[in-house]
């Protein structure tokens, strides 16, 4: 048991300067994630989008998961979800309430991710789990307004352990590991071609990407390279010896394999998401470095600038909620056990989660045990490009009949329609929400989509267009199939939807 103990705090205890730069990254990639959304706020989260909350409740809402962004189908109340959202990132990314801030921001999130399941992707699910971990972890004890305002705050000791910062780890784990497991075609671990064929998508291909593709042997290599990374690297965080060095390798593994992938392929948030998950892996040596040398002014206790900016600042809204009672109900220590058992609880839930849809080895979670998964939000799945890459490439031609009688594509602001492949397909989306939206546009399983986008394009450019309003609307896809060995394809036209005898 003492030699248990003995590999769990090695392997397991984090330091509380990295846990508060992964705090603050995460807070800064809330607030981004916020504003971009935020543009699309009638689009994606009203009843005049492309998902009424009558057609949520329909067909893609899930009995245990809960929203505050489906009591209002008004693009108004979503704003002020929205605008409380940002209020609680704010508030975690300076470290004020932190754990309070923590807990709201999870619950918006978990609330906003709800309201529209068609655009999310796998950082989502990252970013959500990195927040459910973070309000049972002190990540607020340094660089944060709680600490610098705290009367006698003690940093001295920075390293921490606990049953959460075992699940954070964990966690970061089962990402690569299970991604690795899911992929399980031959064209990622035998073949070689899985990068052939993500490159092949016009949809997310970003300039290095198209700068590399033409190189099948170096595709090859980095392929393998990638599967072997994910399979093997998260196993250097289980080292007892080293673990210092054993977790500078992976963070600095993992740091430039995600740039690699922000710079080949277009995946919006999720290469910020993940490089934010691993910084809290940084290990005390790292953290004693980087105070020295980049956070002169930061240095523990908090008495350099930090704390000189801080101490005089009064909080906008000096509110205490303060509850009194003749006796708790459990006392401290009684707590750290009900927190302790708890978050045991639900990362063995987790573990079992991921192994059990990722390999056939251990049994499936029975039906009757998802709910908590689906209620807490703790369900996720790594299935980036796995077992094997999509092959359905293509461009959309938003094809509208105008008053006039021309032929106009609203994907290019009423040009004449022309159905020959855009130079850039991937600078067609507005964002990566769109991006994914228009994925999952392709599915049959998701055909009851096609009709509410086709009248929300309707909708929009006629209100915008007045004097030359389109008669009918057909969402043209242009598909491309992806063929091996880089042979060309004739692009097939697909009549996705039509909305015609429109007024």
């Amino acid at each position: 048991m003492h030699q248990l103990q003995q590999y769990l705090h090695r392997v397991f205890t984090v330091d509380l300067r990295a846990l508060a730069v992964m705090r603050i990254w995460v807070a800064g990639i809330i607030l981004t994630d916020l504003a971009i959304r935020a543009t699309d706020l009638e689009a994606h989260y009203s009843n005049m989008g492309v998902l009424p909350l009558h057609v949520l409740h329909q067909f893609g809402w899930h009995p245990y998961h809960f929203s505050f962004h489906t009591l209002s189908g008004l693009w108004q109340v979503q704003a002020v979800l929205f605008l409380i959202a940002a209020v609680a990132a704010g508030c975690l990314l300076v470290g004020y309430k932190t754990r309070t801030a923590t807990i709201v921001s999870w619950i918006l999130l978990v609330s906003l991710q709800n309201r529209n399941t068609f655009i999310a992707q796998g950082g989502d699910d990252l970013l959500r789990m990195l927040l459910f971990w973070g309000m049972f972890l002190p990540w607020g004890k340094c660089y944060s307004y709680d600490t610098a305002k705290a009367p006698k705050p003690d940093l001295l000791q920075t390293s921490y352990f606990s049953a959460a910062t075992v699940a954070y780890v964990l966690q970061i784990f089962l990402v690569y590991f299970c991604t690795a497991l899911l992929k399980n075609s031959p064209e990622w671990h035998t073949e070689g071609t899985a990068l052939y064929y993500a490159l092949s998508l016009d949809q997310i291909l970003m300039p290095v990407g198209k700068l590399i593709y033409p190189y099948p042997e170096l595709l090859r290599f980095l392929t393998l390279t990638t599967w072997y990374t994910e399979l093997l690297l998260p196993f250097l965080l289980l080292i007892p010896f080293y673990n210092h060095v054993w977790r500078l390798v992976v963070v600095g593994v993992l740091f430039m394999f995600h740039i690699g992938i922000s710079l080949t392929l277009f995946v919006g948030l999720f290469y910020l998401i993940n490089i934010a998950s691993i910084s809290g892996l940084l290990p005390k040596q790292a953290m004693d470095w980087a105070e020295k040398k980049l956070l002169a002014s930061f240095r523990r206790p908090l008495t350099g600038q930090f704390q000189r900016l801080l101490k005089d600042f009064k909080s906008p809204a000096q509110l205490r909620l303060e509850f009194s009672m003749q006796k708790p109900p459990l006392n401290k220590r009684q707590l750290r056990y009900a927190r302790e058992g708890f978050v045991t609880f639900v990362l063995l839930y987790c573990i079992w989660w991921n192994l059990s849809g990722a390999t056939a080895q251990v049994p499936a979670m029975p039906d009757s045990t998802t709910w908590f998964g689906n209620l807490l939000r703790v369900d996720q799945r790594w299935g980036m490009f796995a077992p094997a890459v999509f092959k359905d490439d293509g461009w959309y031609v938003l094809e509208g009949r105008a008053a006039n009688g021309q032929l106009i594509d609203l994907n290019r602001q009423g040009k004449e329609a022309d159905y020959a492949k855009p130079a850039s397909v991937v600078s067609m989306f507005k964002n990566d929400r769109w991006r994914k939206y228009s994925e999952n546009y392709l599915f049959v399983q998701y055909e009851f989509l096609r009709p509410y986008y086709c009248n929300y394009l309707v909708r929009r450019w006629n209100e915008a267009h007045p004097s030359n309003p389109v008669k009918e609307l057909q969402v043209v896809y242009m598909k491309e199939y992806t063929l091996p060995d880089y042979q060309l394809v004739t692009p097939q036209r697909e009549v996705l939807c039509i909305c015609a005898n429109l007024p």
